[in-house]
């Protein structure tokens, strides 16, 4: 990044669909740099489509999308103009695969089109989106469709995006791609990819895309040192993430402890050195702790760029979490009665995930049902028959055991692809006729946020911009 274009403010991917397109814009209008999640982003596009496509932003940006058909397609596929009935399930996309038909590729594709469209929609201004490297099979279909978006900036943490500038690189000349398929008990010289040939996507002819930036997102001295000199290609800066981020923290380094509540204990090995940081000669923003008064002048102060901030971005009105659940932390919060625990086993990653628990959670004490019919946090292994399957510690126990995880790996997972999705408001309808319910993730700092509230029940994008500049 040249200084002339580096943002002082990222705002945070948060996924599933919390930092969506509307955020996104607000944000960069101001001249920050905002960033929708590419979490799900398929799933998320075609159950919008499904409850009726208020005020029409998706077929909008499906009209735009360059390849002939494919939006027509998917529109006949999940269009409903007078939205679901009361009690009627989502229709589902097949669940991913190491090799997926070019129609369910292309789903992935439009999807990442549609929200970096609507990000960038009117304006001039800096654009990014958020990938879990954890989450590898769609990753180069939605690169892909941000590209063809125009996307900015790409940001990538929760595992080692060492491949990733490569893959941007090729995509940017619309030539086939790949990346290494981490599958358990592969036998030993044996490598498995997922591979995306764009030009196979095409009838016309390609439009000419734009290489974006890169940003690794890490949690120590040593994963940026690998990155900056041995990754597949260019890399433009990194995010250092503290574990009081919210969503997937990386795991504290050495022997695991734990406090009295079970929450992971994090040493001063989990610190970052910037000092040595900023030997590699790259920009770098905080993140972590960062959505405090002061904490963009102390980050410049260490010779950061800026910082990265998702907790108060995430309860703005411009935000995709669902308005109920937006105004029932924020009461409690302001009253001192939500807390943050970091929970070292609901996410099947098996990283540590932050949890909010408030009095109003209208998902305290259901009873979830273990499933895994959206399969985004599917781990891949090699069965004894010589094939790829899929498991999900957080399915059914049986199931689990019997494709050869070990039971004690279940205890305590949830569904996160569920959960998260229900917190837009876009919860599955079960066969009891209960509705998915919500878990809501956010940051250590939404246990002070009453001192940014300072009286309001609501507040806007550009109020979090102000005040962190301020």
């Amino acid at each position: 990044m040249n200084n002339s274009s580096i943002p002082r403010i990222i705002q945070g991917g948060m996924g599933v669909g919390i930092s969506d397109w509307r955020l996104a814009r607000a944000v960069s209008l101001r001249g920050e740099l905002g960033v929708v999640s590419g979490t799900a982003l398929d799933t998320v596009m075609v159950r919008r489509l499904q409850d009726g496509d208020a005020g029409g932003h998706m077929r909008r940006a499906i009209a735009a999308f360059p390849m002939p058909g494919v939006g027509a397609d998917v529109l006949r596929l999940y269009f409903r103009p007078e939205g679901r009935q009361p009690g009627m399930p989502y229709k589902m996309l097949p669940v991913y695969k190491q090799v997926m038909s070019r129609a369910r590729q292309l789903v992935t594709v439009l999807a990442a089109f549609v929200e970096v469209y609507l990000a960038k929609e009117g304006h001039s201004g800096l654009v990014g989106m958020n990938l879990l490297t954890k989450v590898q099979i769609p990753t180069l279909p939605s690169l892909y469709g941000a590209m063809l978006a125009g996307v900015d900036v790409i940001l990538m943490g929760a595992g080692i995006p060492r491949e990733i500038p490569a893959a941007l690189d090729q995509l940017a000349q619309h030539r086939a791609t790949s990346l290494r398929f981490e599958v358990e008990g592969l036998p030993p010289g044996r490598e498995e990819h997922l591979t995306l040939d764009p030009m196979a996507f095409w009838t016309t002819t390609p439009p000419e895309l734009r290489r974006p930036r890169f940003l690794a997102i890490i949690a120590s001295n040593s994963l940026a040192t690998m990155l900056a000199r041995k990754a597949s290609g260019r890399i433009d800066g990194f995010v250092i993430e503290g574990p009081t981020a919210g969503g997937h923290n990386a795991p504290p380094r050495g022997e695991p402890r734990f406090n009295e509540l079970g929450e992971p204990l994090y040493g001063e090995r989990d610190v970052v050195d910037l000092t040595k940081l900023a030997e590699l000669g790259l920009p770098f923003w905080l993140a972590g702790g960062a959505g405090r008064k002061g904490r963009l002048r102390e980050a410049l102060a260490a010779g950061a760029s800026g910082i990265q901030v998702g907790t108060l971005f995430a309860y703005c009105n411009e935000s995709g979490l669902a308005e109920n659940l937006k105004a029932s932390v924020l009461a409690h919060a302001a009253r001192g009665e939500v807390t943050v625990i970091t929970d070292p086993r609901a996410s099947p990653t098996g990283y540590p995930f932050k949890v909010v628990h408030w009095p109003g959670d209208p998902g305290a004490g259901v009873e979830r049902e273990r499933l895994c019919d959206l399969g985004g946090l599917r781990q891949a292994y090699w069965t004894p028959e010589g094939k790829i399957g899929f498991r999900c510690s957080g399915e059914p126990v049986a199931a689990y055991v019997r494709k050869g995880g070990k039971v004690e790996d279940t205890v305590g997972r949830r569904c996160l692809c569920n959960a998260l999705t229900a917190d837009l408001g876009l919860g599955q309808v079960r066969a009891d006729g209960q509705v998915e319910p919500p878990l809501v993730t956010s940051g250590d700092d939404l246990e002070s946020i009453g001192e940014f509230l300072a009286g309001r029940t609501h507040y806007s994008a550009e109020d979090v911009l102000d005040f962190l500049a301020g």
